[in-house]
């Protein structure tokens, strides 16, 4: 799994693939991302070997951050910086949870500023014209309104969208269960707005849909195949512009939204983490940029002196 090791490894070495086989045996994560982790951890190891450095007791602080000016001066920028510090973050909270370390010596470091721009997220406003759209009544115009109703509702990425099968949707006790990255279940619960839209849905618009075909997927196309991602992007691009929506939408759009909107309505951050389906909460955290963002806006413009 991790890059080739020389004929004698070194403590290091070995314990990058222990912690490599925990992340697959354990988190259940996929192989890309297993990949990327080991490529991150293999250019540290390096670091640290011609530091000298083969055991993790000689990893402190210091050393940890006379890496990461190693890599920006080797010209990496702040997002590659971030995800290498996510890397390493994961591997020494592990060699701390394994008892291999007494400390775990990143556990100071703030992870660099990235600058990162999460795509437009949309204004609460913009989300009730988009899902709020009249429309001709048809069986494809209830498909698309269940769709994008469900998509904000439990924060989905497109592809889980597209995938979910019927049994996958609990209508009376009102949630989800999603398949997400890594196959890994989450269940997210979702509001009366979706419960009705999918209702109405499963009872007309599907069933007109199908006509004499039978499929296990939960929003279907022609012949009962499930809708494609870049199908449903067509889709919900022109229902954009038919709402009048001009914040330029993205694929995560929605999933952007369904997470600002609810951390500045005051969720807890893990709990959102647990809807998004996010293994590290350092992924979530970023949203909470957003929303402080937007909190500062209109703390600006309604406090008598903002």
């Amino acid at each position: 799994m991790s890059p080739a090791k020389s004929a004698k490894a070194s403590p290091l070495d070995l314990l990058v693939d222990r912690y490599l086989n925990y992340l697959l045996v354990e988190k259940g994560l996929a192989q890309k991302t297993l990949a990327a982790y080991g490529a991150d951890l293999a250019r540290h190891l390096d670091h640290l070997k011609a530091q000298g450095i083969e055991a993790p007791e000689g990893v402190d602080t210091a050393v940890l951050l006379r890496y990461l000016i190693a890599l920006r001066d080797q010209g990496l920028g702040p997002r590659s910086r971030a995800r290498h510090m996510v890397a390493l973050r994961g591997f020494y909270r592990f060699l701390v949870r394994e008892k291999v370390l007494a400390a775990d010596p990143s556990r100071s470091i703030d992870l660099p500023k990235t600058g990162l721009k999460l795509p437009d997220v949309l204004s609460r406003d913009e989300v009730r014209r988009l899902l709020d759209l009249e429309e001709k009544p048809s069986p494809v115009a209830l498909r698309n309104a269940a769709m994008v109703e469900l998509l904000y509702a439990a924060g989905l990425r497109v592809s889980e969208l597209v995938s979910l099968k019927v049994q996958d949707v609990n209508l009376e006790a009102g949630f989800v269960r999603v398949l997400g990255k890594g196959d890994k279940q989450r269940v997210v619960p979702i509001g009366n707005h979706a419960r009705r839209r999918i209702d109405e849905y499963l009872k007309t618009g599907r069933p007109a849909l199908l006509k004499t075909v039978a499929s296990a997927y939960l929003f279907v196309a022609r012949a009962g195949r499930p809708l494609t991602r870049q199908g449903f992007w067509k889709i919900l691009r022109q229902r954009a512009a038919a709402a009048g929506v001009l914040t330029p939408l993205s694929p995560h759009s929605l999933r952007h939204s369904f997470a600002s909107h609810l951390l500045e309505g005051g969720a807890d951050l893990r709990a959102v983490q647990v809807m998004l389906g996010h293994v590290d909460i350092a992924t979530t955290q970023i949203y909470t940029h957003v929303a402080r963002d937007r909190l500062k806006k209109i703390h600006r413009k309604y406090h008598p002196r903002g």
